[in-house]
């Protein structure tokens, strides 16, 4: 059978990021449970982390803007050898890091950090040519390259602690993007899903409270880099969180509890204000069942929207309808468990720290394999109306 998957921007680096997800998660928690030896030089922890940011996240975001910037600039879309191309850099940039203890450093961080211009090179010239309303987002993906090239720096000198800013500085970033286009995507489908529903109620999306949402976000990720960890880091997480927790409540969430489709995403973002709440408490109050505030962020906020974005965008650009299988509603509640697990199981005397992992782990990995028995069918598949997409 003939593949489609290098037809559209969305069917290799959605794949990418399914199967990164699926790989990576339980080889790090084999790695810290079991003490199972990884083949990358790196230390576990920073692989385990760096991974998840500039190889799972990164390929969603490929993705999405590889899909979603023709849409916004009536060009065609981005198939054949650039994206084969572009496929081949990031999936090197795994392998060799995965692999590193065999590969020279120079090398390995060469092609991990050629893959996010590649990717600004490719949607650039479009944005720019169009003048399109989403061209800062060149200036976000310069920053996350930024980030990651700091991060190796900071292995090359062993400087973890420059590593570990470097890290939460790029997280920071995503989180942005989060803020932004979820801002944007979930009061839409929000509202859609409850006029196709005849359902009487009005979804605000105030656009005064944008800039200030946006803004806090910036502010969070600025502070971050001069003073992590301080008392006014931990206060300017709590306005973000307030802020946040009232853009969401505009949306009429609770109304959507029967489209896990639209639910998804609402879930997700609401571990913005969860995760900055748990920030705040952790920082100015050195409360103790708030030590996970950064796995709500990642998993919670982050991992949720790209898995509810991955499976909405996949179907609606294969022609298929917004019905969801089963397992996909399943792979929802998996990966929520997950990041519950992650976040609080650690908080009482019930579980220890290393059972937590390991249950963590696992429901992530349910939730991801069920991701890619819905969809790898589909990603491979052709449109089901027949024409490319």
């Amino acid at each position: 059978m003939q593949t489609s998957l290098f037809t559209y921007g969305f069917r290799p680096f959605f794949l990418g990021a399914g199967l990164a997800a699926l790989l990576l998660v339980p080889a790090w928690a084999a790695s810290f449970t079991l003490g199972w030896p990884l083949a990358t030089a790196w230390p576990p922890m920073w692989w385990h982390a760096h991974e998840m940011l500039f190889g799972f996240v990164c390929a969603a975001i490929a993705g999405f803007l590889l899909t979603s910037v023709p849409s916004w600039t009536g060009q065609k879309g981005f198939a054949g050898r650039p994206l084969v191309a572009m496929t081949a850099l990031w999936l090197l940039g795994r392998v060799l890091i995965g692999s590193s203890a065999s590969w020279p450093f120079v090398l390995v961080a060469a092609v991990d950090l050629a893959f996010l211009p590649a990717l600004g090179a490719l949607i650039g010239w479009p944005l720019v040519r169009e003048r399109n309303r989403n061209t800062p987002l060149l200036l976000v993906l310069f920053l996350l390259w930024s980030c990651n090239a700091v991060f190796h720096v900071g292995l090359w000198r062993d400087d973890p602690a420059l590593a570990r800013h470097a890290l939460l500085a790029g997280v920071n970033l995503a989180l942005i993007l989060v803020t932004v286009i979820g801002g944007r995507i979930t009061p839409s489908f929000t509202a859609t899903a409850l006029r196709q529903r005849s359902v009487d109620a009005t979804v605000r999306s105030r656009r005064a409270m944008t800039p200030v949402v946006v803004g806090l976000m910036v502010a969070v990720a600025a502070i971050d880099l001069v003073r992590p960890g301080s008392a006014l880091a931990g206060a300017v997480a709590l306005a973000a969180a307030a802020t946040q927790a009232a853009r969401l409540a505009q949306w009429q969430g609770h109304r959507t509890l029967r489209d896990p489709i639209v639910w998804i995403l609402h879930a997700a973002y609401a571990w913005l204000p969860i995760g900055l709440a748990l920030k705040s408490l952790a920082l100015l109050a050195g409360v103790a069942a708030a030590a996970f505030w950064l796995h709500a962020l990642t998993i919670g906020a982050l991992a949720t929207m790209i898995l509810g974005v991955m499976t909405r965008v996949s179907l609606g650009h294969t022609g298929r309808t917004l019905k969801l299988h089963r397992l996909t509603v399943l792979a929802y509640l998996l990966l929520s468990a997950s990041v519950l697990v992650r976040v609080f199981g650690a908080a009482g005397s019930w579980l220890g720290y290393t059972t937590v992992i390991a249950a963590s782990a696992a429901l992530w990995t349910a939730a991801f394999a069920a991701f890619l028995w819905v969809y790898a069918p589909i990603l491979l598949a052709p449109r089901v109306t027949g024409r490319s997409s």
